[in-house]
């Protein structure tokens, strides 16, 4: 299967809310096998499907936890509740993130210690995920790429401006800029 193009930052399909899958199809399931394929190439452990230019409400994931153990699976139509964020500023060792629409990065951000995710499977069947920890993070994080929204827009405004820093250096703020997975080279 295809490893698909990975949109950098400044393409405005990562900057826009995405629309509800209305019906699972083979293009649909085609889609989430490719975006599972584009993101174990990455390597990731989430990846929405306006990172790969597709303006639809899916994202798949992978983990494995402390024991080795795989959770794997897609999300389409989710649906996101958490629990209120803890006060105070993040912990640079434990809570910081990256993202593979800014590559090679990475920058404390609070997340929901605790969320419970909804939606369906390619099946069509309901899904319901209760999780905690880096878990959460992962729902949350990808959660956001649906709505519009880079891990980066949360940052403080000193790491933000940092981004911005970056990103122009790098030339990630036009639209159209992506990169392949095990194809592509970035100056990360």
């Amino acid at each position: 299967m295809p490893v698909l193009p990975i949109r950098i930052m400044g393409d405005p399909v990562l900057h826009a809310p995405a629309e509800p899958v209305a019906e699972i199809t083979d293009e649909i399931r085609q889609l989430v096998a490719d975006m599972y394929d584009t993101m174990d190439a990455a390597p990731g452990v989430g990846l929405a499907a306006p990172q790969v230019g597709v303006g639809l409400r899916i994202y798949v994931y992978t983990y494995q936890d402390d024991d080795g153990q795989p959770w794997r699976g897609e999300i389409i139509n989710p649906e996101l509740w958490m629990r209120p964020l803890e006060p105070g500023a993040p912990d640079p060792d434990d809570e910081s993130e990256g993202c593979l629409s800014f590559p090679g990065e990475r920058f404390p951000l609070r997340r929901s210690d605790e969320v419970l995710v909804t939606g369906t499977d390619l099946s069509g069947s309901p899904v319901e995920i209760r999780v905690d920890g880096w878990r959460a993070r992962i729902m949350q994080h990808e959660f956001d790429h649906l709505d519009g929204i880079l891990y980066i827009d949360r940052l403080d405004d000193s790491d933000w401006k940092t981004t911005q820093k970056i990103a122009k250096k790098r030339g990630w703020g036009r639209p159209g800029n992506a990169w392949t997975p095990g194809v592509d080279e970035l100056d990360a």
